[in-house]
């Protein structure tokens, strides 16, 4: 019987998705074996029926510049007492190639150890991807599918802040972002947003919903004080991650809850969230500026990947077959700027409990601060007594004090 790979893709869609499917396909195709695709990531691999499709180089060929996922994806983590070895000696699999995040490639590797203890020698390779950028690869190297998510977002952020312009009004911006800010400082860097809130800022003080109504109120006075009565704030949806349940539930929106009584943050948009209640401080401040809320989510994960992306998960895809050749498993394929291939392995970068610590917006980058100091707007000493038309104590609303930056 032919020997075979398998390709499956768990989590949630970044672009390049099928650029990695089409690649690994190809040269897997070109050297002689069978390409298996699996339908809804782990959830039918060990079913007596997986939802599963041949891919030929004509199909690979096809899907190779498009967006979203050819292979239906699923966040489904199988139970260890699922595994068995009956898809993998079926169909002479010697390589399982997973597209996903830390979640998909740990699962991954224990089903790796599993086959082996059951004397199947079938290697893992795992593909990184989210548009995040919040995976832990080596320094410079992004997640796939984040430069042209962030194209995409820098693109709808720009017609919104046109908007803005046109409106007379401000725009709340909420970007994905799990626990990092990279999406939204991304573009509210290059799209030159008066605010940018993420995480990471709060490195010297504990987020709140107060200090982050205080550093929009702080643009929005600010750019008055510049005579300009428009703007906008992108906020990172990882701020939420930070924040208490009862923190959250003070907010006074309506929520509903998990089986553990959690808050469901993924129900409600955030951009909404942070508008209303911007609205009511506004009012309590007799402070008379109009904001309408927009959230740059799921319009991000799907698109066409832009060049960048074609290239970086071409590269990857060929990757895949390198690492494979060379006989590595339990490992990531990475690529930096030169394009040379190299395997990261999970160990390497779990802590102590096998989890994967996301890697954070880097606040004492010389970039990151240089976009606070430069490209954002927000009340400073030599504003305090411009601003008191408007705030009866502007000192509370200076950007480094709220920040302890100062």
């Amino acid at each position: 019987m032919k020997e075979s790979i398998v390709i499956l893709t768990g989590g949630g869609p970044a672009p390049g998705v099928n650029t990695v499917i089409g690649t690994v396909s190809k040269v897997f195709l070109k050297s002689g074996y069978h390409v298996i695709g699996i339908h809804e990531g782990y959830k039918t691999l060990f079913s007596d029926e997986p939802n599963i499709t041949d891919i030929e180089f004509r199909l690979a060929d096809n899907i190779y510049k498009t967006g979203g996922s050819f292979l239906q994806m699923s966040r489904y983590k199988p139970k260890e007492e699922e595994f068995n070895t009956r898809f993998f000696t079926k169909h002479n699999v010697k390589l399982l190639v997973t597209i996903g995040g830390d979640d998909t490639a740990s699962t991954a590797n224990k089903i790796s150890m599993f086959l082996q203890e059951n004397r199947l020698d079938v290697k893992n390779i795992h593909v990184p991807k989210t548009i995040d950028n919040d995976l832990p690869l080596p320094e410079g190297q992004t997640t796939f599918g984040y430069e042209s998510a962030k194209e995409e977002g820098v693109r709808l952020a720009t017609t919104v802040y046109e908007d803005a312009r046109t409106s007379g009004n401000w725009f709340i911006v909420s970007a994905m972002g799990r626990e990092a800010g990279h999406l939204a400082f991304g573009i509210g860097a290059s799209c030159h947003y008066p605010m940018i809130i993420i995480p990471e800022m709060f490195n010297k003080t504990e987020i709140t919903i107060d200090k982050i109504l205080r550093l929009i109120i702080s643009a929005m006075i600010k750019r008055k004080l510049l005579g300009i009565s428009y703007g906008g704030a992108i906020i990172s949806e990882g701020v939420f991650h930070f924040l208490s349940d009862e923190e959250i539930l003070s907010t006074g929106i309506n929520f509903t809850f998990d089986e553990h009584g959690h808050p469901e943050l993924g129900n409600v948009s955030k951009a909404h969230i942070f508008n209303l209640l911007l609205q009511q401080r506004l009012r309590q401040l007799n402070i008379p500026i109009k904001s309408r809320p927009v959230e740059l989510g799921y319009e991000l994960r799907c698109v066409r990947p832009i060049g960048f992306d074609l290239m970086y998960c071409n590269l990857l895809g060929i990757g895949v077959k390198r690492l494979f050749d060379q006989g590595y498993s339990g490992c990531m394929v990475t690529c930096d700027a030169k394009g040379d291939i190299s395997p990261l392995f999970l160990k390497d970068v779990a802590d102590e409990n096998g989890k994967v610590k996301p890697r954070l917006v880097n606040i004492e980058s010389e970039k990151v601060k240089m976009v606070f100091e430069w490209n954002t707007q927000y009340i400073e000493p030599e504003d305090y007594k411009e601003a008191q038309k408007y705030l009866p104590n502007p000192e509370i609303y200076d950007f480094k004090k709220i920040l302890h930056w100062d």
